[in-house]
Parts: C-alpha cells; sequence; structure tokens
C-alpha cells in the first residue's frame, strides 16, 4: 500500500469541502446488499467510527444522499449494466480512496456466472419481456473499469477487517490483513481438517482467510467465499480432487463456480475444466465470455504482500 494513501485520509486532515473529518460515502452497484448490512450490524462501533469519520452518502442507512466528492468511498456490487460503467468512471474522479467490499465488488460475484454462457439465452428465460432489461453480457469486479485502493473480500465481508481497514486510514497506517490460506486458520482454531479426514472436497488451501474457517469448523468444505490467495494453485488442487475422489471434471469445476468463481486463477480453472453447468444448459459453452485473458484478465489492487505458496500441492497435484 502506498504511503500517500492513508496519509491523505489521517485522523485529523481536513476532508474535502472543508470538513473536519473525511468524507465518506457506501454506494451499491449490482449486489445483494449483505456487505452494506455487515457495516450496520458493527453497531457500537459504528458510533467509534462515525466520530472520526463523516458519513455522507449511505442509502442503507440514510436517506442523505451525496454526489461526493469522498475521501473514502465504499462500493459493493459488480459492474453489471451499462449505468454502472458510467457511473464507476464518475465516482473515481470524485474520489481519493476507493475500497471495493466483498465477492461482488472484487471478483464479479454469483451473477459473474453468466459470464460463461449465453447472457442472452438468460436474459430470455428469466424475463418476459427481455428487451425492456439493461445489462451487460459480463458482470465484472470494480478493478477492471478503474484503479482500486483497497479490497475487502469475503460474501459478505468480515466485520474485523473493515474496522481494521478503517483504523489503519484514521491513523495513517497499513492494515493489517493476512493474506494465507483458510487452512492456517483451521490449525490457529484445533479444527480437524475435513479434507484429510473425511475426503470432503475443500477450497481451503487456495482460498483467502478472513471467514474464520467458518465452514470447516461446521464440519463442511471451504467453497472460496473470499477468493483465491495470492500465488493460489487451484490447477493442482482441481488435479488432486478429480484423482482422489473419482470426481468428474463437471463436478471439480463445480466446487470452483461459486461467489468468487470470476477471479483469477478460479476462472482458469473452470474454463480448463469444462465451464460452468449453466453454461452448458444455455448453450454457452465451456469457456464464453469468460476464457483465459481477454479483458478483465488484469490483476486487482490489494497492496498486499505476496507470500510463499502454502497450498500444499505442486504443479502435479501432489
Amino acid at each position: 500500500m502506498a504511503p500517500e494513501i492513508t496519509a491523505s485520509v489521517e485522523h485529523g486532515r481536513t476532508g474535502h469541502g472543508g470538513s473536519p473529518h473525511p468524507r465518506v460515502g457506501v454506494v451499491k452497484f449490482a449486489s445483494c446488499d449483505g456487505c452494506q448490512l455487515t457495516i450496520l450490524d458493527l453497531e457500537d462501533r459504528l458510533l467509534e467510527i462515525t466520530e472520526h469519520f463523516e458519513i455522507i452518502d449511505f442509502p442503507e442507512a440514510s436517506s442523505s444522499r451525496s454526489s461526493g466528492p469522498f475521501d473514502v468511498l465504499f462500493i459493493e456490487g459488480s459492474v453489471s449494466t451499462p449505468d454502472h460503467l458510467r457511473r464507476i468512471g464518475e465516482l473515481r474522479k470524485q474520489t481519493r480512496v476507493l475500497a471495493t467490499i466483498g465477492a461482488c465488488a472484487t471478483s464479479g460475484g454469483i451473477q459473474a456466472l453468466r459470464n460463461w454462457a449465453d447472457h442472452d439465452a438468460y436474459r430470455s428465460a428469466v424475463y418476459p419481456r427481455p428487451e425492456f432489461v439493461e445489462s451487460l453480457a459480463r458482470s465484472t469486479p470494480i478493478s477492471e473499469h478503474v484503479p482500486v485502493d483497497f479490497e475487502l473480500r469475503g460474501c459478505p465481508i468480515s466485520p474485523d477487517q473493515l474496522v481494521e481497514l478503517l483504523t489503519a486510514l484514521a491513523t495513517g497506517r497499513r492494515p493489517q490483513l493476512r493474506d494465507e490460506a483458510v487452512c492456517m486458520e483451521c490449525k490457529r482454531r484445533g479444527v480437524v481438517c475435513v479434507m484429510s479426514a473425511q475426503g470432503m472436497p475443500c477450497l481451503g488451501q487456495v482460498t483467502q482467510t478472513g471467514c474464520g474457517a467458518i465452514c470447516p469448523r461446521m464440519g463442511r468444505g471451504c467453497y472460496g467465499c473470499f477468493g483465491p490467495r495470492e500465488q493460489a494453485n487451484a490447477a493442482g488442487l482441481a488435479r488432486y480432487l478429480q484423482a482422489s475422489g473419482d470426481r468428474s471434471a463437471e463436478d471439480v469445476g463445480q466446487l470452483f463456480a461459486g461467489f468468487t468463481a470470476y477471479a483469477e486463477p478460479f476462472r482458469s480453472t473452470i474454463t480448463d475444466l469444462g465451464g460452468t453447468r449453466g453454461a452448458r444448459r444455455s448453450g454457452g459453452g465451456g469457456g464464453g465470455a469468460a476464457g483465459r485473458g481477454g479483458p478483465g484478465a488484469a490483476g486487482r489492487a490489494s497492496y498486499l504482500p505476496a507470500k510463499p505458496r502454502m497450498e500444499g500441492f505442486d504443479d502435479d497435484g501432489h
């Protein structure tokens, strides 16, 4: 993370428009509002936050609206309509520090599964008058369109990570957000590995922590809602899952086709395994618009240091 990013909103500095505190906005694109609700669920901690930040736009919490400028802007949701394309450019111009929150904003969300399919076929199947529905053929993360300064992943985001980011912004320091596999969280909590003990498929080795390993704690495999961690060897894990459990390529690909399917390297792994089931049913083919490379293959700006590989699989899946 560049030092000037936190310095620009450091506690005590004057915000845009002469405000005594940094001006904060929370806006929504294509999403379910779950990450915004996570902010509201902070309850007493949210009251403490308002002592250091001036929240000027947060439709989920207040009818008071503002078009900026913003010192910090949180964006929930993916770019899925022509209006989103227009708005994201305007918002970026009005914002000092832009942070995307949740799987939709950081990787395209569950709605990005349509990126492997025939968009028009889906729209016609769902809506009786599809010509009235304006939508893009692909659902894409915010970082495909404008520079992003911070990412908070998850479906929904972690409230503790949100508070940590806001605290770092208020005090002018680097946020302390772990970039490690969910497996490390299981080890710290003494959770028995569901993959080793039960032979259950689990994406914990290639997924970034932040959820508290909630799924393995409940006796089920991780399904990757926080997205791939740095240097995740998703292809190696996919080969291992096929070889060790007599699973088809389609079944293994489906394991990666969740909330963060469009994030690399999950995206390439799904494409290599034949795409999503929905794509095959809609006639969209295996790769569709979501194949390797192309627009949107660029990396995302998380400002987190890369860590050594920890997945436990080599390129042959061992």
